[in-house]
């Protein structure tokens, strides 16, 4: 099934807009830097540092990311800096920190084609990360076993020697079920667990109740399926266990990582060659925004900005003191919006309105600022909200810089091509911006950010541009020029030294909590969400191209329901859930189970999903939870279009 919609190509931002009489009109290069200038100083002024916020771009350079982040601490004094690893890895980051202090994957591509065996959970690789799941086809080549767990029969499932198709939420009653069974059989490392492990009589008991038959009654996952995976995974001399935004998009999202963590734990399958723990990064720079600081509680290299020794070398190159507590993340941003608390929001190549759930409730948002500032290679929807629009360059060709991928690999880009005339890179509007704010930045060269980092991150220090040119792209931490530090990390959880063990990692002790959004009469399918092959987040940068692969928005439904309900392949139904519907064309496939139908947020001017999602976030890391909306489908006359939305006030006119 295939839908006809077409989406047209964005234009390519070459001149500033400005706000004027409630529309954008064109503007100087002047004129809209000293607006945008003027209108953070108001704020700044009117209501303190922490009115700012500042939204960070993970496709762009890490040089970049770090002169955003940098510009948020030093010249306007905030932390509120955060980027759409909030909306995907931020909980793995959170989870992974929680159990061994740094938040990167712990292997390298490599080892997944040297690995015995493959745990891809709650993700389609296939689809979502092409290159990654080449080496997973690599691996599975020389001889690895491959087990994929995720509630749909994804195109990834269909390579695996086992699919464990679990209803959407129970990630963590499964993993206590492996992780009990593991137990129970006598499989667990038990020299590991002792030595660099605390907790594991409390998990033990935490698990306990969760036999692989409970565990069956929740998850739908057969129970033999469950001992197969909980052996093979214990058994393995080499294993890795993946994850993407199954276990990450969920209101519950860090206890999901910390559960999966668990069973590495339980096995020795950390700290060593071909064994490690790996979320896998959708965005080409999602991991290095967050290792530059481009986050509201961490500093560049991943630095506690809580620590005062850490604080005072920032503060000593910067020459200003930076708040010793925690800004708002993402999510927290957009609260504060509605208690008038952020009044001032810097954009710099994200696309909130058609990325963050619930569109109606963030559209209302970002008009209730005093004044938005969006930079950008395109008028987004986001930008037409702006009170200023900067046209910025494409960073991964039309900028120097590097950019840092899942596996913590650094790796270094060349400007290919000179933005098109009347758009300029994104460091020097940065400076320009910071200049007019009374902080002189001169236009710095992108080699010349790289060593600032170098200087004030020490897991970076070893990285001159000179060495990832030479190395063609260098693992973290890499902090000496004289060396290179194994492909994998914490290796000295397995030191015989227990001084050179450091801090052994703690059992996360976590329990199920079911999806928010409850199945009841009204609602009874579980709409999950994701990403199909040829299109990228909101189709901004892949829509206007063409593609024999794209299919447009499709409501994946199972056969099953689509008899029940009398649908035929093709037929436009309406999708609703408890803040919005749309209307979209169902794709009737065998790949997805009875109760469950799925959609991607790819072409939000045919059908807008997150109109569908809501914003039910996880705690600790603010991520919402887009994996589990409660719906239910409808049929439509005959003739009706193959797009709605629900009424939403007149919105700012371009």
């Amino acid at each position: 099934m295939r839908s006809d919609s077409f989406t047209a190509p964005y234009q390519r931002l070459t001149r500033p807009l400005v706000r004027e009489d409630g529309r954008l009109r064109p503007a100087s290069w002047e004129e809209a830097l000293d607006r945008a200038a003027e209108g953070f100083t108001r704020n700044i002024e009117r209501h303190g540092p922490d009115s700012f916020g500042m939204l960070s771009c993970a496709r762009a350079t890490n040089e970049m990311n770090f002169v955003a982040q940098k510009f948020t601490r030093a010249v306007v004094g905030t932390n509120n800096v955060d980027s759409c690893n909030r909306t995907c890895h931020a909980p793995s980051v959170a989870g992974l920190a929680a159990a061994f202090g740094s938040g990167g994957g712990t292997s390298s591509y490599q080892e997944i084609e040297d690995t015995d065996l493959i745990v891809l959970w709650g993700g389609n690789p296939r689809f979502a990360h092409p290159i990654f799941f080449q080496h997973v086809l690599k691996g599975v080549h020389n001889g690895a076993r491959l087990f994929v767990v995720d509630p749909r029969r994804t195109s990834s499932a269909q390579w695996a020697d086992r699919w464990l198709g679990l209803n959407v939420g129970t990630d963590i009653p499964l993993a206590h079920a492996i992780g009990r069974e593991i137990i129970a059989a006598g499989l667990t490392n038990d020299t590991f667990i002792r030595r660099a492990t605390t907790g594991f009589e409390d998990y033990r008991a935490l698990v306990e109740p969760w036999t692989p038959a409970a565990a069956e009654a929740v998850t739908g996952v057969p129970a033999e399926a469950i001992r197969e995976l909980a052996h093979a995974y214990a058994l393995a001399e080499r294993a890795q266990l993946c994850w993407t935004l199954g276990i990450t998009e969920h209101h519950n999202a860090t206890d999901n990582v910390r559960a999966l963590i668990n069973l590495a734990l339980l096995t020795g399958h950390v700290g060593r060659y071909g064994s490690g723990l790996n979320p896998l990064r959708g965005q080409n720079n999602v991991q290095g925004g967050g290792d530059m600081g481009a986050i509201p509680n961490r500093l560049p290299g991943f630095q506690d900005l809580t620590d005062t020794v850490v604080r005072g070398r920032f503060e000593a190159v910067w020459g200003r003191e930076i708040q010793p507590v925690h800004g708002k993340t993402l999510t927290q941003m957009f609260e504060a919006m509605d208690e008038g608390e952020l009044t001032a929001l810097y954009v710099i190549g994200e696309n909130p309105v058609q990325s963050e759930p619930e569109t109606q409730k963030t559209t209302r948002r970002l008009r209730s600022l005093d004044h938005l500032v969006v930079q950008d290679i395109f008028l987004t929807k986001t930008a037409e909200l702006a009170d200023v629009v900067l046209p910025a360059s494409a960073s991964w060709c039309e900028s120097d810089g590097t950019f840092t991928n899942s596996e913590r690999r650094v790796q270094l880009v060349r400007k290919a091509l000179n933005p098109p005339p009347g758009a300029r890179d994104d460091i020097n509007i940065i400076c320009d911006i910071a200049t007019r704010m009374g902080h002189r930045w001169p236009y710095p060269s992108a080699e010349e950010v790289w060593d600032e980092v170098r200087a004030l991150s020490p897991m970076h220090r070893g990285m001159s541009y000179r060495r990832l040119e030479e190395h063609q792209g260098i693992q973290w931490p890499c902090p000496s020029e004289d060396s290179l530090e194994p492909s994998y990390l914490h290796a000295r959880l397995w030191a015989d030294d227990p001084a050179e063990r450091g801090e052994p990692a703690p059992f996360g002790l976590v329990g199920h909590s079911p999806p928010v959004d409850l199945l009841d009469d009204d609602y009874p399918l579980r709409l999950t969400t994701g990403r199909r092959l040829d299109d990228y987040n909101t189709g901004v940068q892949t829509s206007g191209f063409p593609s024999p692969l794209r299919r447009g928005e499709l409501l994946d439904i199972s056969p099953e329901d689509a008899a029940r309900l009398g649908l035929v392949d093709g037929e436009v139904v309406r999708v609703s859930s408890r803040r919005g519907s749309v209307l979209v064309p169902v794709s009737i496939t065998p790949s997805m189970r009875e109760g469950l139908v799925f959609m991607t947020f790819h072409f939000p001017q045919q059908a807008d999903t997150q109109l569908l999602t809501l914003d039910a976030t996880d705690p600790i890391a603010g991520t919402a939870e887009y994996k589990a909306a409660a719906v239910r489908v409808d049929k439509v006359a005959a003739g009706a279009p193959t797009a709605e939305r629900e009424p939403t006030a007149a919105s700012r006119t371009t």
